[in-house]
């Protein structure tokens, strides 16, 4: 149950479109377990501030995640809500996840603007993504098509798309969806090939870690969702990376049993593996991909 001592909780969000969206669902969630008082408190990160540098030219880790964060330790929120792809794998000293969410499509999507999927644009054709994983398995999958580097929040991307500036371009199918916008993809990749990044489609809301706040928050938590997103994260932790590794991993829980496959894209080429392990060991699953991509 909510604890008592809470009347209102603060959540800590991006201004996009998409991370107000996101921002919602974990209202709407809080609320249905019974917390009425719910407000956002929208933090300009340093990833936003610097929409024009290229995504390889920003320093270090948590540019779209460690303003969140600070607002936290600050105090000027409760809450911070994440697209839980885009946190490091450390996360700040005190602070933890205290719940994911039920986790949405994790599939990489393709919205082009022919409505071609990817084996039918024609050689030559330009892809648009700031993601070094994404454009490595295209490279890599697609050598016929040319990754273009395309920075900026969904909307932006289309009418990018739309101006002509590429011919298709690579999004999260769970953006897309919780946008309205899910009818503009034309293909929805194989995750088992394309493989997503960790964590992708999952939204984490992450408190100071041990306070009323976190245990309130944990009303919320999906096990499935933490447990496949726990061990993707592990695989990420275990390689040493942060966004700008081209590295995939998508766990999913079958017959009981928690499968993951990772993908690590070198010189050009793609590094796969997959393994299954129990349920209540997702970090030492992780571990071991890592290993086995190393």
């Amino acid at each position: 149950m909510p604890a008592a001592d809470i009347s209102t909780l603060r959540l800590a969000t991006r201004g996009s479109a998409l991370a107000l969206r996101q921002a919602r669902l974990a209202a709407d969630a809080l609320q249905a377990v019974g917390h009425a008082g719910v407000e956002t408190v929208v933090v300009r990160t340093e990833g936003d501030r610097r929409l024009t540098a290229p995504i390889d030219q920003l320093e270090g880790q948590g540019w779209f995640t460690a303003d969140l964060e600070r607002s936290l330790l600050d105090a000027r929120a409760d809450v911070a809500v994440h697209s839980a792809k885009d946190l490091p794998s450390a996360l700040a000293p005190g602070l933890g996840i205290a719940a994911y969410l039920p986790r949405a499509d994790a599939r990489d999507g393709v919205v082009s603007r022919s409505g071609r999927p990817l084996g039918e644009l024609p050689a030559g054709a330009t892809v648009g993504t700031s993601s070094a994983r994404r454009a490595g398995l295209l490279t890599a999958l697609y050598p016929a098509l040319r990754a273009v580097p395309m920075r900026g929040n969904v909307d932006t991307r289309l009418r990018k798309l739309e101006a002509g500036e590429v011919d298709a371009l690579l999004l999260a199918c769970a953006g897309l969806d919780r946008l309205g916008l899910g009818d503009r993809c034309c293909e929805r990749l194989d995750p088992g090939e394309f493989v997503p990044a960790p964590a992708q489609g999952a939204i984490a809301l992450e408190t100071v870690a041990g306070t009323a706040v976190a245990g309130a928050c944990a009303t919320v938590d999906d096990p499935p969702t933490r447990i496949a997103v726990t061990a993707e994260r592990a695989v990420l932790a275990g390689l040493g990376g942060g966004c700008l590794l081209p590295l995939g991993a998508w766990a999913r829980i079958e017959d009981g049993r928690l499968v993951l496959v990772g993908a690590f894209v070198v010189d050009g080429r793609i590094r796969r593996t997959e393994a299954s392990g129990d349920l209540d060991a997702p970090v030492s699953l992780g571990e071991m991909v890592a290993a086995q991509l190393r």
